[in-house]
């Protein structure tokens, strides 16, 4: 639950947590300064002292992977004092609504009405309701039980908490300091539930903001690079959904008009009403198997996947447990890579310390353009699609992604133009018709494939905006919350106004173009109480007009129909993609009835796997006990180690401290790009160890000296940088010690080093499926320095 990024001068209060935003999104970041200059109070929460730190009004220093914990202290804090928007908490949230019996865990649901609809409780205090269950459940997270477990001294989390309540409207920035543990969809939803109750989504200078990463991480969600998604994350098809019917009765009606437009944009007039608009040609994913990245290395060294085609990532840095890995990719019969360099991941087979002769995988090095070197889009962390030009051409031989899969899409539909084998329908039958990058970005867009008095639009005709999208065949769109992004026909570089700015917000509508419909603000509905009108003391952004009977204001308003007013179903329902139509602090299974098509749902609300609500589990590997739960350590849902040969535990008899990674500003990702630029590596020239000063201390170790770090899974030697930004931290009666390194080196480029990812684990999220690189347990020892580098050897040796 997300607000789109905007400018942050309307923010009294900013969070950041697990993010080092001064280095990672400095552009981010001047915004903040900005703000902060205004008189916003910045908090950060992190265990590392950054850039970031030094510039916040308060640094909060936290025990890696315990920010669940932390925010649940804050939302007791809040509940137990009445720091919460009442008139937000009922009118926008299901605080009211009634659980069934205890809410079960068998269902999680409401008590339903004749209807099908949630029951109300009358009051905020009636002990059945959503509100209630909510309060109980955090009450075991006291300011002195939140210490304990985070290191985070008491009267600083009631600091934080009181601040971001007396500061409003507040915003959360994060990025993968939240995301890399397996509690990571447990911190987000903790985000989540404290915005609510402070009334923060939906106004200017609120919500809930992720920092996504500058490769396009934003845009290649939008369009499915997650597996479980089809364009506009849309759940893909699974095994138990064989037909077009079922797949409506689990994710509803809503979803399936949006869906009719992705097969109508994947396969033109082939899809037709009577064949289900070609449904039975998307590939089924079987609904119990996990396709993500881990898995399918997973899979590779089973024998299970034979070819794996890798396009701009480098996994041979960047993924944990390099081990696995490396023995996953020496088991492949094919592996293609698509690069700008020779990647670690492309020469994996002659790494240092390998004999090439062992490894018969056939590796395919396909030449890619740069950024810079081709046409496209970009869409930003607030879902802003921007247009680039290339400002260069891209040398010899290397071609734009796109053109790539071009390429190999056509030489396969001619390979089986005349199969008569089912499986090669989904390839013959594809509506494939592209020559440029804007052939694409109209395909997103979405056409009318008939005339329509409604719409007033002419086959042919670019749609404009969502509701101009039809469940009967009509319309199409490859990504349905990209409809309208060729605004007027025109490419995305003409939108370049900066200086129309509606109502001082920093809205800037005209300046590039944001999903859903160019709006800026997502439940910006929420800004308004019950009568449409903008709550007091925040800025107004959209609101109800009375004479002209319709929602305007100086963005897109989210209503569902501009002229249900706040009198409407409707016009109520701020959170009107959800299947309740308010936000949830209870994130409950929910069918909503559709009274249009009975039977089948309106929409369908889920629960994450990890439970309804956020709770405190500690990494798998941790250095102390779980005092909430003693008995069920890590998160109950997480399946590890799922290869017993490849994933050992390390314990903190043998593994006394906790490594936590990130990258650097002065090298990106996995370093491909930045490692070959002399004057970055000059800047940071080698991965470091950084250690607390009492660390060094009891090692005999000063900045400079080599040191061995291991874990259950491997070792490697770098240098210590021993610095005053680290800090032991008091957990119960044990000293935790933290300890840092970046992730940005490998083996091959101008600037060769270790990757820290041969001692990381691989434990992953039961829900997002993100892994634990954020908090594992290593040793650190003195060593004398290595006789010869030898960069990347299977143990990480440098």
């Amino acid at each position: 639950m997300t607000n789109h990024w905007i400018d942050l001068q309307n923010c009294k209060t900013i969070l950041v947590e697990g993010s080092n935003v001064a280095e990672n999104h400095p552009m981010a970041f001047k915004w903040i300064r900005k703000a902060q200059e205004n008189g916003a109070k910045i908090i950060h929460v992190d265990p590392r002292f950054t850039r970031t730190s030094a510039a916040a009004d308060v640094y909060a220093r936290i025990r890696p992977g315990t920010d669940a914990a932390f925010q649940n202290t804050m939302i007791n804090h809040i509940l137990v004092n009445k720091l919460y928007d009442e008139d937000y908490v009922v009118t926008h949230t299901n605080a009211l609504f009634l659980g069934d019996e205890a809410f079960h865990t068998e269902t999680w649901g409401y008590k339903l009405n004749a209807k099908g609809k949630p029951r109300v409780a009358k009051s905020l205090d009636d002990p059945h309701c959503v509100f209630s269950r909510l309060k109980t459940f955090v009450s075991r997270y006291t300011l002195e039980t939140g210490e304990q477990i985070t290191g985070i001294p008491a009267e600083q989390i009631q600091l934080i908490a009181e601040t971001m309540a007396k500061n409003r409207p507040g915003s959360i920035l994060y990025a993968l300091g939240m995301t890399q543990h397996t509690t990571g969809v447990q911190g987000i939803r903790s985000f989540t539930i404290l915005q609510l109750l402070l009334g923060n989504i939906g106004k200017p200078g609120g919500g809930v903001n992720a920092l996504r990463g500058e490769p396009n991480v934003q845009g290649a969600c939008d369009m499915a690079v997650l597996y479980n998604y089809m364009p506009g994350y849309l759940n893909s098809a699974s095994n138990a959904e064989p037909t077009i019917h079922d797949y409506v009765r689990k994710n509803g009606i809503a979803d399936s008009r949006y869906l009719v437009n992705t097969l109508k944009a994947f396969f033109g007039e082939a899809a037709t009403a009577e064949n289900d608009y070609a449904y039975a040609w998307l590939p089924k994913r079987n609904a119990s198997k996990d396709y993500g990245t881990l898995a399918m290395f997973e899979d590779a060294l089973a024998g299970k996947l034979k070819l794996l085609w890798i396009v701009g990532q480098n996994p041979a840095v960047t993924v944990p447990n390099l081990r696995l890995t490396f023995d996953a990719l020496a088991k492949l019969k094919t592996l293609v890579v698509q690069e700008i360099w020779e990647t670690e991941t492309a020469a994996f087979w002659r790494r240092p310390g390998v004999d090439p002769k062992s490894i018969s995988t056939e590796v395919i090095l396909l030449p890619a353009a740069f950024f810079m070197e081709k046409n496209g889009t970009i869409t930003n962390s607030g879902g802003m699609v921007q247009w680039r030009h290339a400002a260069v051409k891209a040398p010899g031989q290397s071609k734009p992604d796109g053109e790539i899969v071009d390429l190999v899409f056509r030489t396969v539909r001619d390979l089986v133009k005349d199969s008569k084998e089912p499986r090669d329908e989904i390839i013959q039958k594809a509506s494939w018709t592209y020559t440029t990058a804007e052939d694409v970005l109209r395909e997103i867009n979405g056409f009318a494939l008939r005339d329509n008095l409604e719409t007033g639009l002419k086959a042919g005709d670019l749609v404009r905006k969502i509701s101009d999208l039809r469940a009967d065949g009509s319309t199409s769109s490859g990504a349905w919350i990209y409809a309208g992004v060729f605004a007027k026909g025109e490419n995305l570089s003409k939108r370049r106004d900066s200086q129309t700015d509606p109502g001082g917000l920093g809205l800037y509508p005209g300046f590039g173009w944001t999903w859903p419909n160019n709006m800026r603000i997502l439940y910006n509905r929420a800004s308004c109480d019950r009568n449409g009108e903008p709550y007091p003391g925040s800025k107004p952004v959209v609101w109800w007009d009375n004479q002209a009977k319709r929602w305007t204001g100086y963005d897109v308003p989210d209503v569902p129909v501009l002229t249900d007013g706040p009198d409407t179903p409707n016009g109520q329902r701020a959170f009107h993609l959800g299947a309740e139509g308010v936000g949830r602090l209870f994130a409950a299974v929910y069918s909503d009835p559709d009274e249009k098509h009975p039977g089948y749902p309106r929409d369908v609300a889920y629960v994450p796997k990890d439970g309804p609500l956020p709770e405190m589990y500690e990494p798998v590997e941790s250095p102390v006990e779980n005092i909430l739960h003693p008995r069920v350590k890590s998160n109950p849902m997480l399946k590890y180690p799922r290869v017993s040969t490849h994933q050992p535990i390390g314990t903190v008899d043998k593994y006394p401290y906790v490594l936590m990674t990130s990258t650097v500003a002065e090298h990106w990702c996995g370093g491909s790009t930045t490692r070959n630029i002399p004057w970055l590596n000059e800047l940071v020239p080698e991965p470091v160890l950084e250690m607390p000063v009492a660390l060094a201390q009891k090692l005999g170790v000063k900045s400079g000296d080599w040191v061995t770090v291991s874990s259950a899974r491997g070792e490697l030697e770098v240098k210590a940088l021993v610095t005053p930004r680290m800090k032991a931290l008091k957990i119960g009666d044990r000293e935790v010690t933290v300890v840092w390194m970046p992730y940005n080196w490998g083996y091959q480029g101008l600037s060769a080093g270790p990757s820290v990812n041969h001692i990381t684990i691989d434990a992953a999220d039961p829900g997002a499926g993100t892994q634990e690189t954020k908090a594992c347990l290593v040793n650190v020892v003195r060593a004398g320095r290595p006789a010869a580098r030898r960069s990347g050897s299977p143990g990480g040796h440098t």
